[in-house]
């Protein structure tokens, strides 16, 4: 039987506010270049120590395994609801969500010429933590690489005026032609919950031998493959800023032998076409992909024991039933781990994507 506790801490001084927060009906987990979140309820006779222990917008919530942190966040909202009272949180990336650049260029770090997406992110966060009562504590990688944001003719730039978000400029920095990828993680340095803003570049994660989903074996419920004609295009058409003639346009199409299908995709906010072009190629890339395994239930196994692999990992997959017959390497973008709880086993959702509908750079 595995053990689980909950902890709760102030966002900015890091003083702990409850050490075993009484938690049921609790998911949670992380994703591929997005914050992961956390759902849960707190028991109606306990909603007291609500004032102490949970106050939504400004404590870090904290999920442990066997001694082990897991997940970590920020509570976003927690108030009564049909009995209950549900409690929810997302990573602390959810967190440049709420904050702007309101100096323009991030204080004079930008505007960005040829400049590095993994410096931006990094930029992002200083920018962020250096302003009054906004330290979270996120350590960021120190990850280099040889992508390019901006031009000489469209320099990467953010002006006051334009009141962007902090989580807009991580996107952008993202989804630069060969970009970085990013998730977060926390772990225990002494007695101190650590929490960190990964970067990877060329990718996160590598190709794991060692590791499997296999039916029958570690596999609780296995899905459907899918094969949807509706969400298949080998022609992608993204439009950026601008009206009319003036607009961004961005094509990417290759030629296989099948009928032609085309795809639009409405990005108004992306100004460059650099940005455009990476990310029409990104949708291209992904809507040729036929046989898809997009998500297994699988229970805590020596194949792949919970914790063992990690968001942006390849693992292999063998799903095999009336319905399916698959065997591929598939990429892990998230998962949600779910405490056992009455008659209910421990079991981890893990999402997936075909490892061969991802492109990196270098």
């Amino acid at each position: 039987m595995h053990s689980y506790r909950y902890l709760t801490c102030h966002a900015l001084s890091g003083q702990v506010l409850a050490w075993d927060l009484p938690l049921s009906d609790v998911a949670y987990g992380p994703e591929l270049s997005g914050p992961g979140s956390l759902t849960a309820t707190l028991q109606p006779h306990l909603a007291h120590v609500l004032g102490t222990m949970v106050d939504p917008g400004n404590t870090l919530i904290f999920a442990e395994r066997d001694s082990k942190l897991m997940w970590g966040g920020l509570i976003w909202r927690a108030e009564p609801e049909a009995g209950k009272y549900p409690i929810e949180a997302s990573g602390f990336t959810s967190y440049l969500a709420r904050r702007h650049d309101v100096h323009g260029n991030l204080n004079a770090r930008g505007p960005y010429t040829y400049g590095d997406p993994c410096k931006v992110m990094r930029d992002v966060w200083a920018y962020c933590q250096e302003q009054a009562d906004g330290n979270l504590g996120v350590l960021v990688d120190g990850t280099t690489s040889k992508a390019k944001i901006g031009t000489p003719a469209e320099p990467y730039s953010s002006g006051w005026w334009e009141t962007r978000t902090l989580a807009d400029m991580v996107v952008d920095a993202a989804g630069v032609d060969g970009g970085p990828e990013w998730t977060e993680h926390v772990e225990w340095a002494g007695d101190v919950p650590q929490r960190r803003f990964r970067i990877g570049w060329p990718r996160l994660g590598t190709r794991r031998t060692d590791v499997s989903f296999t039916t029958g074996v570690n596999v609780a419920d296995p899905e459907p493959v899918l094969y949807d004609g509706d969400t298949y295009a080998q022609v992608v058409v993204a439009l950026g800023s601008g009206e009319g003639r003036a607009r961004l346009r961005a094509i990417d199409a290759v030629r296989d032998g099948r009928l032609r299908l085309e795809q639009v995709m409405d990005l108004p906010a992306v100004k460059g076409t650099d940005q455009l072009a990476a990310k029409a190629r990104t949708e291209r890339i992904a809507r040729q992909i036929r046989g898809d395994v997009q998500r297994l239930d699988i229970i805590d196994h020596p194949a792949a024991r919970f914790g063992s692999f990690g968001v942006g990992d390849d693992v292999w997959v063998q799903v095999h039933d009336q319905w399916t017959d698959y065997d591929g390497w598939a990429r892990v973008t998230g998962w949600t781990l779910t405490p056992a709880q009455g008659d209910q086993q421990e079991r981890m959702t893990v999402r997936l994507a075909r490892a061969d509908s991802f492109t990196y750079g270098g």
